[in-house]
């Protein structure tokens, strides 16, 4: 099984090396791969210092800065493996990080997108397990390690940092979304993928470091990435969103139940919260509706 290692590249170039070592470094021994590195526009050096590269190395030059999706979706068209790992330039891969992601595909042939758990660089401290969804249906990364969890975890998202995807699935689901601008098309091709009936998992002993948001303008378009993405999404993100939901209205009356508005709500958002309801009640999910409203309410008055 040939494995394609697809790496957008814009500035940061200390970073981009260190990662480039780390791969090679945590590489299994007779691993048939290729590690495509697309440049983005760097002005920093990076742009002079990949063409040096050698194969297994292979560069791709864009001619502007095209964003991360379009670099990605540009790196995965000339890829060559069954299996295409997408990795940031700002990852630091750790010995075994590889094997338990490439075991998922094996394992579940439904599986969509498979991501890993990172820890932040500088910290130690966890990162990313999973994509989780507050309440008002904003996308957040989940940071806990719960004792318990199985090896694999099947999640509805998880992040565009670090994951592996077959190549027939992600020509299937048409790549990353260009309409989003550095944000929020991991969670729309994990939807995608859902959509199609495919499990997203996170394989959990595959571990990395990650200098979170070390490219320039990363966050810059969070909030419009985010409207468009609850806009699309609005119904399947009302129910990912509604146990944080009913967390957030229960604790707006923690001090004094008695004064809560409406007591049916309350007891529903207390049996779902601990799982004694399999669903959101249709009473929960107005509430969930009427916040996610809110917001686009908001969002129609940001700059386009």
């Amino acid at each position: 099984m040939k494995v394609s290692f697809i790496v957008p590249l814009y500035n940061c170039l200390p970073l981009t090396q260190a990662m480039l070592a780390s791969l090679r470094a945590t590489l299994p021994p007779g691993l048939d791969h290729e590690i495509i590195m697309v440049d983005d526009g760097s002005t920093d050096g990076t742009r002079e210092w990949v063409q040096g590269l050698t194969p297994p190395c292979h560069v791709l030059l864009n001619e502007r800065n095209l964003g991360f999706a379009a670099t990605c979706n540009r790196g995965a068209a000339a890829a060559q493996g069954e299996i295409l790992f997408f990795l940031n330039n700002d990852l630091v891969l750790l010995p075994r990080w590889l094997e338990p992601m490439c075991a998922a595909f094996a394992r579940f042939p439904r599986a969509g997108l498979v991501g890993n758990v990172q820890l932040n660089h500088a910290t130690g401290a966890v990162d990313h397990t999973r994509i989780v969804f507050n309440s008002k249906g904003k996308p957040e990364h989940d940071t806990t390690r719960g004792p318990g969890v199985p090896f694999y975890r099947a999640v509805a998202a998880l992040t565009g940092a670090c994951f592996a995807v077959r190549r027939d699935t992600w020509q299937k689901l048409g790549g990353f979304d260009e309409g989003f601008i550095n944000g929020c098309e991991d969670v729309d091709l994990c939807f995608r993928a859902r959509q199609q009936g495919l499990v997203n998992y996170v394989a959990r002993r595959s571990v990395v470091r990650h200098h979170v948001s070390a490219s320039p303008g990363r966050k810059a378009r969070d909030e419009q990435n985010t409207a468009r993405l609850v806009q699309r999404w609005r119904h399947a993100l009302a129910r990912l969103s509604a146990r944080d939901w009913c967390r957030h209205h229960l604790a707006q009356h923690e001090e004094e139940p008695r004064d809560y508005p409406d007591l049916a709500l309350a007891r529903d958002c207390f049996l779902y919260r601990v799982r004694l309801l399999p669903r959101p009640t249709a009473r929960i999910l107005l509430g969930v509706h009427t916040a996610i409203e809110a917001e686009i309410e908001r969002w129609k008055k940001l700059p386009v």
